[in-house]
């Protein structure tokens, strides 16, 4: 389990959900691209938003871990 919590504690992980999940939930957000994935109401509404959770989760724990360092 330290594992784990090592690899998801580390900064290029870290950046990687940050990026990655900000990318989705825009993507899926907008509706012409979401219409072309077969997403749309709430199904579109609930994908944005966790995407954007997992994303500001990931932006805190960098702003979080830069504080720290500063």
């Amino acid at each position: 389990m330290k594992s784990v919590q090592t690899l998801l504690s580390a900064k290029p992980t870290l950046w990687f959900l940050f990026l990655f999940n900000l990318a989705i939930a825009l993507a899926v957000g907008f509706e012409p691209v979401a219409e072309g994935l077969g997403f749309e109401g709430i199904q579109q509404i609930v994908i944005c938003l966790a995407m954007a959770l997992v994303s500001m989760g990931a932006g805190a724990a960098l702003l979080r871990r830069r504080l720290q360092l500063v």
